[in-house]
């Protein structure tokens, strides 16, 4: 499964690269294979794995004195096959050299 996760504390100002700071080394921690973007963050794991993850961060956020996140999730869950950040990656750009591919 590959989730895309952002996270926005709301009552802070428009700075919020403290708290996301705090939220990336949880990832880390979790061991779970992640990607860091400008807008959000994406995750692969199993969902038990990511909804523990995502639980864990929102304590870690309001440890941090914020009373209110706005979380966006969204999730890539397919049955057909396993399917990766990287493989979602090099499918697009082998059709981008290879369009009937």
């Amino acid at each position: 499964m590959i989730v895309e996760i952002s996270f926005v504390p709301i009552g802070v100002g428009t700075s919020l690269s403290r708290y996301i700071a705090k939220v990336i080394s949880n990832i880390e921690k979790s061991g779970l294979k992640y990607q860091l973007t400008p807008m959000g963050t994406i995750v692969e794991g199993e969902w038990v794995e990511i909804s523990n993850l995502i639980d864990n961060s929102h304590n870690l956020i309001f440890e941090m004195g914020i009373e209110r996140i706005i979380t966006n999730i969204k999730i890539d869950y397919r049955l057909d096959k396993k399917s990766s950040m990287q493989d979602k990656i090099e499918s697009v750009k082998k059709k981008m050299v290879e369009p009937d591919v």
